[in-house]
């Protein structure tokens, strides 16, 4: 029980930070930008939580730090920031 409920906090962590790290990029990134565009700002935020979730992951599996620790957070965070800025640069 208490397995699950540390991937479940996690799963909700990273949503979280990928969410808020992906439509930050899509407002924030300086370009000229016709309108709010709702389906483009959902997809940036899916794909900031799926670049979080997704360095979680991999670096677990490579071994460079295990769940909850400070360099997962950051790396988390660091993803999601990239993926979400280089969609914004490519989408607008």
């Amino acid at each position: 029980m208490t397995a699950l409920m540390g991937v479940s906090m996690g799963f909700l962590a990273f949503l979280v930070i990928g969410g808020i790290s992906g439509a930050s990029a899509w407002i924030f990134y300086p370009s000229q930008s016709k309108g709010l565009k709702p389906v483009k700002l959902m997809l940036a935020a899916f794909l900031g939580f799926m670049a979080a979730f997704m360095s979680s992951i991999l670096g677990q599996y490579l071994g460079f730090f295990q769940s909850g620790q400070i360099l997962e957070w950051l790396s988390a965070i660091f993803a999601a920031c990239l993926v979400g800025c280089i969609f914004t640069a490519l989408a607008k």
